[in-house]
């Protein structure tokens, strides 16, 4: 409740009235189930619930990966990088999992990421990447932080890491997107107290708390985030997936200013993307029409 109290009078004092905090932030409330009148306070705002199955269709090839959310993106790999610069500080690789998951650190070395800002405007449900059957699921403990990418290498210590939840899906199951194993890592921001897990088989309704044994479907809610800048990071096995072309070349773009790095001598660029728009194909398939 603290973290909804302080994100409401954060955005009262940043912008004065809410049309000009819609302004400001460029969202399009007529994408909100809700009436807009009725989505009236910074918080509903961030909370809101879109008619994604008629804004942000999939792609009808079922092996492709999506994207989880609304967000600005970059991909890469762990063979060329163990440590991602998220939230003000570096994430080594077995961090992200956590050092005491031998299996999973095992499952996904060398693997390949992508990692999804999600600044406070954006819509703020987090979807599932492929289909595939829940083996473990965990929170992993933090102090919470800003999304700020312009922070020191000095306010990097061990004690600062932000809260992660782990989802760990096999999609090499009956119905599966069959990408191997994938992970999705939702890690938590300043002022957001919880992310709330309430996957949903239909639009919203029903929302249902995350477990072991779940089968998710591709493309459906599966958590929200509280108020304030959250990312969510998606780790896939080696070798299993090729990441869309534009999001490959726009990553070392000389014509835009990055705000975010793989190292401390190597930039790299966003792209933005949208919940449920394409991600990845499998690496064995040949032909892939982006």
């Amino acid at each position: 409740m603290l973290s909804l109290l302080s994100y409401n009078t954060l955005m009262a004092g940043k912008w004065t009235g809410m049309d000009k905090f819609l302004h400001e932030s460029g969202v399009d409330l007529m994408e909100c189930i809700d009436e807009p009148k009725s989505v009236d306070t910074p918080q509903k705002v961030f909370e809101r619930q879109i008619r994604f199955w008629e804004l942000r269709p999939l792609p009808e090839d079922p092996a492709l990966a999506v994207c989880p959310a609304d967000a600005r993106a970059i991909v890469g790999s762990l063979g060329e990088t163990s440590a991602i610069f998220i939230k003000e500080k570096f994430f080594e690789f077995e961090e992200l999992l956590s050092v005491d998951r031998a299996r999973w650190l095992e499952a996904f070395a060398n693997g390949d990421f992508a990692v999804f800002r999600l600044t406070p405007e954006k819509y703020h449900y987090v979807h599932v990447p492929v289909s595939g059957q829940v083996v473990d699921f965990y929170e992993i403990d933090g102090r919470y932080h800003s999304c700020n990418p312009q922070a020191t290498v000095s306010l990097i210590t061990p004690y600062s890491k932000n809260r992660r939840v782990v989802t760990i899906l096999q999609t090499d199951v009956p119905g599966g997107s069959h990408l191997g194993l994938v992970a999705i890592i939702e890690v938590v921001a300043l002022m957001v107290g919880s992310v709330v897990q309430r996957y949903s088989e239909d639009k919203y309704e029903f929302p249902r708390p995350m477990l072991p044994g779940m089968f998710l479907k591709r493309g459906q809610p599966k958590s929200l985030f509280r108020p304030g800048s959250s990312t969510v990071i998606l780790l896939f096995q080696e070798g299993r997936v090729e990441f869309a072309p534009d999001l490959i070349s726009n990553r070392f773009r000389r014509d835009v200013t990055s705000r975010f790095s793989l190292g401390f001598n190597q930039t790299i660029v966003e792209t933005d993307v949208s919940v449920r728009s394409m991600l990845a194909a499998p690496k064995s398939r040949r032909g892939t029409t982006w």
